[in-house]
């Protein structure tokens, strides 16, 4: 059985998550998207609204092999407790890429038996990043298309209340 784990902040889940999320459901038998729980950050949205948050859209997307979890501590453990052969990640430019090679050494000198995988943004989601979508609807600009139908109006309210 082929499975992966897709990690990260999601803080909030935007469309180009989405998108690597259900190209990767394709590939793995079962698939995590798993929240980080970072303790030096500080997230708009909670572990639970941004576990929420995935769970709406891949049942809107019937993503029958896919499984919302979240982790604190190091990826290779968790990828380790859950039997992930794969680590899922996305990229949208050259700057993605920088960071994501120092990630990736890491985990292969950590979980050398764990190989990543990547996924480029399509183009309409190449500029598209969590950060972006809380300014625009921050300001009361539309996100429309920038996160999931499912979790459109909860996370424009909730960015107008902040």
């Amino acid at each position: 059985m082929k499975i992966g784990v897709y990690p990260g902040s999601f803080d909030p889940f935007t469309s180009g998550h989405m998108d690597v999320l259900v190209r990767a459901s394709a590939i793995f038998d079962k698939l995590y998207a798993a929240v980080l729980i970072n303790k030096s950050k500080q997230p708009f949205f909670s572990t639970e609204e941004r576990i929420c948050q995935i769970e709406a859209a891949v049942k809107a997307e019937n993503l029958n092999n896919v499984e919302v979890s979240c982790f604190d501590g190091l990826l290779a453990d968790y990828a380790k407790r859950i039997k992930a052969s794969f680590i899922v990640r996305g990229l949208r430019a050259m700057t993605d890429f920088e960071y994501e090679i120092q990630i990736y050494a890491m985990n292969r000198k950590l979980a050398p038996e764990i190989e990543t995988v990547y996924f480029m943004a399509k183009p309409e989601y190449s500029f598209l990043s969590s950060s972006m979508v809380k300014e625009v609807g921050y300001f009361g600009g539309s996100i429309e298309g920038l996160v999931p139908k499912a979790n459109q109006n909860l996370i424009a309210e909730r960015l107008l209340k902040r």
